[in-house]
């Protein structure tokens, strides 16, 4: 006996006049424009600060020292937006940031241990981190989350270990405080271009695509010949080197080191990392929107102290732009989809 399918009950007939037409000029807008309100709200504020303040923000001299002061900033938050990419998190990288620098004073200082080596020694410590954090979410199957969180207070004590939880003061070399403070081509510190590099050596890698692939679905990435857990545990690392460079720049820019110094480093690294996704590639975490958000923390923070405003309130300002940026990133996903 012979069946046959149903017939389709679907119009045939010419396109109509809204299928022929395209989206209009409103609807164009709508799909470009949240790819680039942080931009424009980036500018407003340049604009705000400047009026506010016309004879101090808006001067060669404050676009250095904002680009000297969000290059530590800036190299950390490419490492967090690296794991953020595969969807796992890192909370121990301000801990590491302490750990590293203080590393490096300490051998420096106590040890009289050469600035070179106790650079290499210090950043082979925060690699180090990286590979624990890694084993024991990608081969373990933690919680990064949870996972994290732990190790960062592993890595506090760690620091408090080393130095007393003293401030470690003297006893530096003076080449290792130029390190952070020497200016260099067009009147920037080392800063400035060491996280210039740090942007090329963390992002600009072939892994990168596959680290996308993983944070979009890790079953496919691995049914399609990705080592995803290798990838995972390389992520860490990277967010971990990225941290002991930070820690590295700080303590050269002090020559010292002072307990928990990278502390105040979490909350901006992950509002710079959602405040990139919100930008350029709604609702994807990505290198170049990165540098947007660390640029945007940093305008507002100097042109805040600028106005004589606390701590505090700075502070508040900053967790607000987080809260904003996270819920800016769902949209922009949302919308994607």
């Amino acid at each position: 006996m012979s069946t046959t399918s149903p017939q389709s009950t679907a119009p045939v007939g010419p396109p109509t006049e809204n299928a022929r037409r395209g989206p209009t000029f409103g609807e164009k807008f709508l799909q470009v424009a949240p790819s680039y309100a942080l931009i424009v709200a980036f500018a407003i504020i340049i604009a705000v600060f400047g009026i506010m303040r016309p004879e101090s923000f808006l001067t060669v001299d404050n676009l250095k020292s904002i680009l000297t002061q969000a290059a530590p900033l800036m190299i950390v938050s490419i490492g967090v937006t690296i794991v953020l990419t595969m969807q796992v998190f890192d909370l121990s990288f301000g801990a590491v940031i302490g750990f590293a620098g203080a590393l490096a004073i300490v051998l420096m200082a106590q040890e009289g241990v050469g600035w070179g080596l106790a650079i290499i020694i210090a950043l082979a410590a925060a690699c180090a981190c990286g590979v624990l954090n890694g084993f024991l979410v990608a081969y373990l199957g933690g919680s990064s989350f949870i996972i994290t969180l732990a190790t960062g207070t592993v890595f506090t004590g760690l620091e408090f270990a080393v130095t007393n939880q003293q401030t470690i003061i003297g006893g530096v070399p003076l080449k290792y405080g130029e390190i952070a403070t020497s200016q260099s081509l067009f009147g920037l510190t080392n800063e400035v271009y060491i996280a210039a590099v740090g942007w090329l050596l963390l992002s600009q890698t072939e892994v990168g695509r596959y680290m996308y692939a993983i944070g979009g679905n890790p079953e496919a990435a691995r049914l399609s010949g990705i080592r995803t857990r290798e990838l995972k545990v390389l992520g860490f690392v990277l967010v971990a080197l990225g941290a002991g460079i930070c820690g590295i720049l700080l303590t050269s820019a002090a020559s010292s080191s002072s307990p928990q110094m990278g502390a105040p480093y979490l909350l901006p690294g992950f509002a710079a990392a959602f405040l990139g996704s919100a930008v350029f590639k709604l609702g994807v975490f990505n290198v170049p929107g990165t540098v947007v958000g660390v640029l945007f923390l940093g305008v507002i923070q100097t042109g805040l102290t600028m106005l004589n405003l606390t701590t505090d309130v700075i502070n508040i300002v900053q967790g607000s732009i987080l809260a904003i940026a996270v819920l800016m990133s769902r949209i922009g996903a949302r919308s994607s989809e």
